[in-house]
């Protein structure tokens, strides 16, 4: 069975990259998550300090998939949870992922991160309910919070309850990695050289 002109590959990957690609260019007064999250990243590297990841769902696999490249660039990078999660301290950054705005999780790993002297970024698409964050970083997207709301941005989306968002951090998370390559000095062949021969 053939696909209609509507629905192929290439007209749907376009859409849904679209869709995407417009949580980058919505105005805003809020500081571009871009550089903030660069900003955040190579001052904690600057200092010798770890970076912790945190986020549940899918927006966990995102801050894994950040992780993974930041161990890549050579910093010392921990998924929160992982077995050998070293303990925090006071130049180390956890970035964590409410997109929704607070979560119960979140909010209790943010608090013992700054209790502990961490600097804590939180990534969200609700930025007036985040707590126990140093910084916020604002991604303008569609999240679980908006899914139910009747609203014509969520009637024209392609994209189920948070998938924009998520999609939006896969993205966002490529271009810290692009970033951060100049500024902590990475070749190729460095970052190819960190990635795990047991597989």
């Amino acid at each position: 069975m053939g696909e209609s002109s509507s629905d192929s590959m290439a007209v749907l990957a376009t859409k849904i990259c679209n869709q995407i690609n417009s949580v980058f260019t919505k105005p805003t007064s809020h500081p571009s998550p871009l550089q903030t999250t660069v900003d955040e990243i190579a001052s904690a590297a600057a200092r010798g300090g770890k970076v912790f990841v945190y986020g549940v769902g899918r927006e966990g696999l995102m801050m894994k998939a950040l992780c993974m490249r930041l161990a890549h660039l050579g910093l010392s990078a921990h998924c929160v949870g992982d077995m050998t999660t070293p303990p925090i301290s006071s130049s180390d950054l956890l970035i964590a992922s409410a997109g929704p705005g607070g979560f119960s999780t979140v909010d209790a790993i943010c608090s013992v991160a700054k209790s502990n002297g961490g600097r804590v970024l939180i990534l969200t698409a609700q930025p007036e309910s985040v707590k126990y964050a140093n910084v916020v970083a604002y991604v303008a997207a569609q999240t679980m919070a908006d899914d139910g709301v009747e609203v014509e941005e969520r009637r024209a989306s392609l994209l189920p309850m948070g998938s924009v968002y998520e999609g939006a951090l896969f993205v966002l998370f490529e271009m810290v990695v692009f970033k951060l390559v100049s500024i902590l000095g990475q070749n190729p062949d460095e970052i190819r050289s960190r990635h795990t021969n047991l597989e």
